[in-house]
């Protein structure tokens, strides 16, 4: 065959068998023995790879099944969030079983007027008063702190056994050692016939010892009184909060739960409106002595170890909250009527000292479901401060949701026809928000189902308010009202006479700078001094955007870095679009607002007229840093629009000159706005330092001789004078005062002081 014929030259086959094993021999390792050590020795680093992978799983797998370590709490926040979403718990609601009280003695007790108190120790005085006011029965509440042989006469009192065997499903979902055992109270007062429900503590002592003289306890029938109510105005929709202790005298205090961002609005209403009596179905009271506040307040207002006692006064009118506004409530003074028993839940899965004020604006919002609406009444009770700390760390919750939930429960609507259904659908929605976790979804379950099952019937829904057309309030509608300004004793100041020129002074600062936007840059440590700068700053501007090189969420401090924090301004411009003006500030100059109000609000600001803000520096000579920022300056020139370029060539000469302005204040009125965001863009990703950019931008939008020289007065030193010399540097008179450091709340009190000769008002704040 031809194949054969090809294969017929090569080398005998014999010859190819001898030689295969020659090759072969050479190109591979001999033959091993195969037994299991020589084997366990040829793949030992295979073995250990495989043995390393294995722990790696098994150690994956422990802590994604253990439940007491931190790594199960972060593995499963990241992953089972997304694979687990939140259910809506469905519920039979016709098929709910009554509870009734087998267990207690008190099964045939009923009464209509009921106090609730949670108890961790013995008895207090104040209790011991409560429980002698006429027509109410106090219900103590324990824990696993209270003492077991905790008694009162006159209080019916429900330990933990007690409380675990009335068969109520919240059991089940409630901290031990926790106030907001009151939610097991609050059912079991329902369950025995209450109408009124008086959310109290023991400390607070009603005053007088007669709750009908301050609240409206009866809202129909004979008792009830039958007159307007003053209400705030709705005027300004998106007012959404208010601090309710203005109205009752006392504009430095401001109640625990009121957004930070809105501690430093302190003027009275313009004007009030009027509703008619009958649906307050939530009765906010005010505290003397120790009122409601948080621990920001506690902690910075208090001199020495002396206790607060606050007064406010007892001779303002009651006022009610329209719908779309909202005021911090509290469970230790206020009254619920039997509409709003269901927005007595206390959640679960907050802090302690958030629980009642998250209660509060969740309830405050489906009470405008019903139709009903929130009073705040003068002083009811007295609370004695017993000089304990106000945990900061409890409060979280409150400074850093509360501003987002307010605003979040105002735009919440809900297609729902039945008030517990929009109720549940409310927590599972805020739940999904992470303003609490699913846990409080399960006991708002459960609590709308035990509510059923102890004989509440849920009030029938109305129209919402807030989806209407609101109607132009009429000179006529108009109802007028001026708070007292009660004296400072709690704040170390002793205040006598009048001090309408004070106030007409605030006005007046206020109706000039209402408009403008304070943009402040913090060079100091924000959690010690931003609170403060609001307070002091947030009286007089529209509001107060504070920016710092990092960012704190908790204090709403945005993130900007001060070299180039003219990058940040056009975002700023954009979110204030409304506003007259920005006003720039660093936190190592002072402003003296007052020697403000001459200045023309439509002109540029800036120290060019001030020799050590404002100067001009040689490129050549000078340091690299001078020579580059200088080519950057001649590039962004070179592309600026005719406008900018002319004014800026007319006022820079020489091209081999820099013009340097430290920059620490400067105002830029709303018609230049637009000017200035061109000029930013113009700029670009170019590394233009703030103090060069700033003198650049002002040339190229108008000429100096235009710029307001309201600032060329003030005082402007190099270097910080030492700390004797320092009430010698400061000057009221001037506009504004540079350098001056505040880096702790007892440089700001110091200077609040200093500036009190300008602002005699500010003697309040410290």
């Amino acid at each position: 065959m031809l194949v054969q014929d090809r294969a017929v030259p090569k080398s005998p086959k014999p010859r190819q068998i001898r030689t295969l094993p020659t090759l072969q021999q050479n190109r591979f390792a001999e033959p091993k023995n195969l037994d299991f050590s020589t084997w366990v020795s040829d793949n030992f680093y295979r073995i250990i790879t495989i043995f390393v992978l294995i722990a790696t799983i098994a150690a994956v797998f422990f802590l994604y099944t253990s439940t007491n370590t931190a790594s199960l709490l972060c593995l499963q926040s990241q992953t089972q969030h997304a694979m687990d979403s939140i259910s809506l718990p469905q519920i039979n609601w016709n098929s709910i079983k009554p509870i009734a009280d087998k267990t207690s003695p008190y099964a045939n007790f009923r009464s209509e007027q009921w106090v609730v108190v949670s108890v961790s120790s013995y008895p207090s005085d104040a209790l011991k008063k409560l429980v002698k006011i006429k027509g109410w029965q106090v219900l103590a509440i324990g824990n696993s702190r209270t003492p077991r042989d905790w008694s009162l006469k006159g209080a019916i009192f429900l330990s933990l056994d007690m409380q675990a065997n009335l068969g109520f499903r919240v059991v089940d979902h409630l901290p031990y050692d926790s106030y907001v055992r009151k939610s097991v109270g609050y059912l079991f007062a329902i369950q025995h016939g209450a109408k009124k429900i008086f959310d109290a503590d023991d400390r607070g002592e009603v005053i007088d010892n007669d709750l009908g003289k301050h609240f409206d306890v009866e809202l129909v029938g004979e008792g009830a009184r039958q007159e307007a109510i003053l209400q705030y105005s709705h005027d300004n929709p998106n007012r959404t909060i208010v601090n309710p202790y203005i109205h009752f005298g006392q504009r430095s205090v401001w109640p625990r739960g009121l957004p930070l961002e809105n501690v430093g609005e302190i003027g009275h209403e313009e004007f009030y409106t009027e509703v008619f009596s009958g649906k307050q179905f939530i009765q906010q009271g005010i505290s003397n002595g120790l009122p409601d506040v948080d621990s920001v307040f506690y902690f910075t207002r208090k001199s020495g170890l002396e206790p607060f006692d606050i007064r406010f006064d007892k001779h303002a009118p009651k006022v009610a909250l329209p719908q779309g506004m909202m005021v911090p409530l509290n469970s230790f003074n206020t009254i619920y009527h039997s509409s709003a028993f269901w927005a007595l839940m206390l959640p679960v899965s907050v802090s302690t000292m958030a629980s009642d004020v998250l209660r509060g604006y969740w309830g405050q919002r489906l009470l405008w479901e019903i139709g009903g609406y929130v009073a705040v009444y003068p002083p009811t009770v007295h609370r004695y401060d017993r000089i304990e700390a106000y945990p900061f760390s409890e409060e979280k919750d409150l400074h850093v949701n509360v501003g987002r939930l307010i605003k979040f429960l105002v735009s919440w609507r809900s297609n729902k026809h039945r008030l517990f259904e929009k109720i549940l659908e409310l927590s599972y929605v805020m739940a999904e928000e992470g303003f609490w976790t699913e846990q409080d979804l399960k006991f708002t379950a459960a609590w709308l189902q035990d509510l059923l099952a102890v004989g509440y019937q849920q009030p029938r829904l109305m129209s919402l308010e807030l989806d209407r057309p609101r109607a132009n309030i009429g000179h006529g509608d108009r109802k007028d009202f001026i708070p007292q300004k009660l004296p400072s004793v709690h704040l170390a100041v002793e205040e006598t006479g009048t001090v309408s020129f004070e106030i007409g002074n605030l006005i007046r600062w206020r109706k000039n700078f209402g408009n403008v936007v304070l943009v402040m840059f913090c060079n100091g440590p924000v959690e010690r001094t931003a609170l403060e700068w609001r307070l002091l700053y947030g009286r007089i501007f529209k509001t107060v955007v504070i920016l710092s090189a990092q960012k704190n969420s908790d204090l709403a401090v945005e993130e900007g870095q001060l070299d180039q924090i003219y990058k940040h301004l056009p975002e700023i411009f954009d979110r204030f679009s409304s506003a007259e003006g920005f006003l720039f500030l660093e936190d190592d100059t002072i402003l003296n607002y007052w020697n403000l109000l001459q200045a023309d609000m439509t002109k540029l600001w800036i120290a060019d007229k001030v020799s050590m803000s404002w100067t001009t520096a040689s490129t050549s000579g000078n340091s690299d840093w001078y020579s580059k920022q200088a080519d950057m300056v001649k590039k962004v020139v070179s592309t600026m629009p005719v406008h900018f370029q002319v004014n800026y060539k007319e006022a820079v000469r020489s091209d081999k000159s820099l013009t340097i302005c430290s920059s620490e204040i400067f105002y830029i009125p709303q018609r230049f706005v637009a000017d200035f965001v061109d000029l930013v863009n113009l700029v670009g990703h170019l590394e233009i330092h703030q103090k060069v950019a700033i003198p650049m931008f002002f040339l190229s939008m108008d000429s100096p001789q235009n710029f307001d020289s309201v600032l060329s007065k003030m005082v402007y030193k190099q270097e910080l004078p030492s700390a004797n010399a320092s009430s010698t540097h400061y000057s009221a008179q001037a506009p504004a005062v540079h350098p001056w450091k505040v880096s702790s709340e007892q440089e700001f009190i110091k200077l609040i002081r200093i500036m009190g000769e300008g602002d005699p008002l500010l003697m309040e704040l410290v």
